[in-house]
């Protein structure tokens, strides 16, 4: 309990930090809800309900109940991966983990709550946002069953995605390197925001076992709207969330066990 208290004033410490300039808070906010709002538009003109009614046969409000959900978990993502993001170049190359190091806490802890990402809260309320419009058109019937699935199925979708770029980080102990290998899966993020059924079954297949991307979103959304042959898979979200995050644990742990300081 006496850690749990540590880490939420880690948060305190940054949150007082960043309300100093309230409007510069509220500013980031705002950037992430027009950044959101950006997507939305493009998905809106790809599927007008005239022209393209449809995408792999799910209609416009499914595929945009799915882009908002996407939006709530990559949200909430967003908002505590700061740090993993650049680990490498602010960790590694400029030796700030031998600080981590040195205190009697977690060290991935550490690392997560030492910076956040305040456009996240942006994204992820305009994604309940969307949701809240599209549900019902998509035939989607709020009830407190449906409700605990959102909240359980969207931190399940940040832990997961946490969880990826926690690996991708923890390579940074083995291979120095500014930039690291997270750019181009981070891009992957985008495609978790449509329908699995746009893409080949290899792709399908990578989003689902490999870089499981796609229980952020689309197959969570498929419970909530009964779609069958996606739905039994996306009822094991949480599970696959458990396993990312016991696997991330180990790599990074593996990681610090092979880290060796700077000597600055």
């Amino acid at each position: 309990m006496a850690t749990v208290t540590i880490y939420w004033h880690y948060f305190l410490q940054f949150l007082k930090a960043s309300m100093v300039y309230k409007a510069d808070f509220f500013a980031s906010v705002f950037a992430g809800i027009l950044s959101s709002a950006s997507g939305l538009i493009f998905v809106l003109a790809l599927i007008d309900g005239k022209v393209v009614p449809a995408l792999a046969g799910w209609s416009r409000a499914e595929v945009l109940l799915i882009y908002g959900f996407s939006m709530v978990a990559s949200g909430l993502f967003s908002m505590v991966s700061r740090n993993i993001y650049g680990f490498s170049e602010r960790y590694i190359i400029e030796g700030e983990f031998d600080r981590v190091l040195l205190r009697p806490l977690n060290s991935l802890a550490q690392v997560v709550f030492d910076a956040f990402h305040l456009e996240g809260l942006g994204t992820a309320i305009f994604g309940a946002v969307i949701v809240s419009i599209f549900a019902r058109d998509a035939g989607l019937r709020f009830s407190p069953a449906t409700c605990l699935w959102l909240v359980l199925a969207a931190i399940s979708g940040a832990v997961i995605l946490m969880s990826v770029f926690v690996i991708l980080a923890a390579t940074a102990f083995h291979f120095e390197d500014r930039i690291g290998i997270a750019p181009p899966f981070y891009n992957l993020i985008t495609f978790a925001r449509y329908p699995a059924e746009v893409y080949s079954r290899r792709m399908q297949f990578f989003l689902s076992f490999i870089v499981p991307f796609a229980f952020t979103s689309f197959y969570p959304v498929a419970v909530l709207l009964g779609k069958g042959e996606y739905a039994w898979l996306g009822w094991f979200t949480p599970l696959v969330a458990l396993c990312c995050a016991l696997l991330a644990g180990a790599f990074w742990r593996f990681g610090v066990s092979r880290y060796m300081s700077t000597g600055s």
